[in-house]
């Protein structure tokens, strides 16, 4: 009886993993697609069964290391982000299940690693093994938050708010995922899209959108996909980013109010390197502004190394390894990075905005701009916080931003 109960704690366990990551994998995407994902978990889960029962120590503790990863990742990647925005739901909960039961198979596992025979040894593998699992959990953790995350909600405010003439816009993008966003009417032919954070909605640039419509722009903002109204699954690294904002220029080119060669795109954190990838395929936009732009793929931390030495170098295998995860849970491509982007781009302009308390966003916008020195420029804001150079330094954010915009979409005759 004493032998069973261990032996039925770690198939518990490894069930606790199971069950809620095939309830998760299988919340969306076609029904095949969905039976599919459940049909991989359940066979994995009873692999991991079977070694648990049928194997000897060494194989069952690394089984159920396995298996606490990635319920551990997956309940990390879930439930804090989905408990604190979406309150308590099916969906955190069934995350804190995956968690709980994720760290008890990574107890297990070690605790049958480390009482495997082999001396010195067995404990030397057993911390390279910690640190294996440190990292996996990390990057794991870090790609399953990135691609599920949770509803936004719009709010209440609206351009109204402000004073602002608006009306509701929608559109669809190449693959069939359903926009929504607002738009303010253009007075100089001209307009800019206006684009979010991860994690955000359009309610939060509204204090930008004020800004350019002062300076007698058209306003597209709009939710990117999986957030506020809009439909699809959201994806915090913006990978979907060159088909939402292709979407939204041809929303523009289709207001009769606007010269469709007068289009450029203003976007923050996300939405600026979503802008900045959108760019380098669409010569449709005329230019780019973007705030607290870093980077969305391993070959956008080059810069690492030399910034941190052994400790970048580090850290860019870590990135390497989670966008690597990401890549397998999300359907969007990988992009390309905002170097190669802004080389593609030029010689149109743009334009950096950093944060002078976040000293890695000058680091990463220099090493952005040495692919085309002559068409990047880069203003750091002293004293700004992440995407917050307009609340720091208003006049300043207000004279650079329509200078850039004014000589980039109005300089020119009409199309």
């Amino acid at each position: 009886m004493s032998s069973r109960r261990p032996a039925r704690l770690r198939i518990g366990a490894a069930v606790g993993v199971g069950v809620p990551l095939g309830f998760l994998v299988g919340r969306d995407g076609s029904p095949v697609w969905q039976a599919v994902r459940v049909l991989e978990v359940a066979l994995l889960t009873a692999v991991a069964i079977a070694m648990i029962l049928g194997l000897g120590r060494r194989w069952r503790g690394g089984a159920l290391l396995v298996v606490g990863i990635v319920g551990t990742a997956v309940g990390t990647g879930f439930a804090p982000a989905w408990l604190a925005k979406a309150g308590v739901g099916i969906v955190p909960a069934v995350a804190v299940i995956a968690l709980a039961a994720g760290l008890a198979s990574l107890v297990f596992g070690l605790i049958d690693l480390g009482g495997s025979p082999g001396g010195w040894q067995r404990w030397a593998a057993v911390i390279v093994l910690l640190l294996c699992s440190a990292v996996l959990l990390l990057s794991l953790g870090i790609a399953v938050a990135a691609t599920n995350g949770p509803p936004t909600d719009l709010g209440t405010r609206t351009p109204a708010d402000r004073g602002l003439p608006f009306e509701d816009a929608a559109f669809t993008t190449d693959d069939g995922v359903l926009l929504s966003g607002w738009y303010l009417p253009s007075a100089n032919r001209a307009a800019v899209v206006l684009l979010h954070g991860s994690g955000s909605t359009r309610s939060s640039v509204l204090d930008q959108a004020e800004v350019l419509a002062r300076g007698g722009y058209g306003v597209l903002l709009f939710d990117s996909r999986g957030h506020g109204r809009s439909g699809g699954r959201a994806m915090d690294f913006g990978w979907f980013g060159d088909s939402d904002i292709g979407a939204a220029v041809t929303y523009l080119q289709q207001r009769p109010e606007v010269d469709r060669e007068r289009i450029a795109a203003l976007g923050l954190s996300m939405g600026g390197e979503e802008a900045i990838g959108a760019a380098a395929g669409d010569d449709r936009l005329r230019g780019v502004i973007a705030e607290g732009a870093t980077g969305r793929t391993a070959a956008d931390k080059a810069w690492m190394a030399d910034a941190y030495g052994f400790n970048g170098w580090i850290q860019q295998r870590v990135d390497g390894l989670t966008y690597w995860f990401t890549d397998l849970l999300t359907s969007a491509d990988p992009p390309i990075s905002l170097r190669e982007a802004v080389a593609r781009t030029a010689p149109r302009p743009l334009l950096l905005i950093t944060a002078g308390e976040v000293p890695d966003e000058l680091r990463a916008a220099d090493y952005i701009r040495a692919a085309a020195p002559d068409a990047v420029e880069v203003w750091e804001v002293p004293r700004a916080g992440h995407t917050e150079a307009l609340a720091t330094a208003p006049a300043e954010w207000e004279a650079r931003v329509l200078a850039f915009l004014d000589r980039v979409l109005l300089a020119g005759p009409a199309g």
